[in-house]
């Protein structure tokens, strides 16, 4: 049996701004990510930074339909796929789904941290691609090593 971490959340721009939004870093270091060497590009790699924490993660098999799904590794173990669904009112619904863990003790804490990280990627988006607010400034300062 496989674990999977998922969030849906529905955002009230069309599905062209929310692609971008992910898939651009000048956009996704507004609400995510601190640092990304790069465009998120079906065959590139690039590494990003988080501003809590002080490792860079790299970002493998990058697989990009535009306006639909972006896929890619960054723990060994598991694939991210976002994928991306027009709503008839020019909203898109944005679903994330990162699966491949084994089931056992440590991985369902694994599965309880990335879909709590993934429900906050998913607002803090929503905050930022609405109303250009950035949630995630500030919030994790605690978790900062002293």
């Amino acid at each position: 049996m496989k674990l999977e971490s998922n969030g849906t959340l529905q955002i009230q721009k069309p599905i062209n701004e929310v692609f971008e939004g992910i898939v651009n870093p000048e956009k996704m270091t507004k609400y995510f990510i601190s640092e990304s060497s790069g465009k998120l590009e079906t065959g590139k790699n690039v590494i990003w930074k988080f501003p809590e924490f002080p490792d860079k993660f790299p970002i493998k098999d990058i697989k990009i339909e535009t306006n639909r799904s972006i896929s890619f590794v960054w723990d060994p173990d598991t694939v991210v796929t976002i994928t991306l669904e027009a709503l008839p009112d020019n909203s898109t619904l944005v679903k994330v789904n990162e699966n491949g863990k084994e089931f056992n003790e440590d991985n369902l804490k694994w599965v309880l941290e990335n879909t709590a990280g993934w429900a906050n990627f998913l607002a803090c988006m929503k905050a930022f691609l609405e109303y250009g607010i950035q949630l995630r400034k500030g919030a994790f300062e605690f978790m900062r090593k002293k």
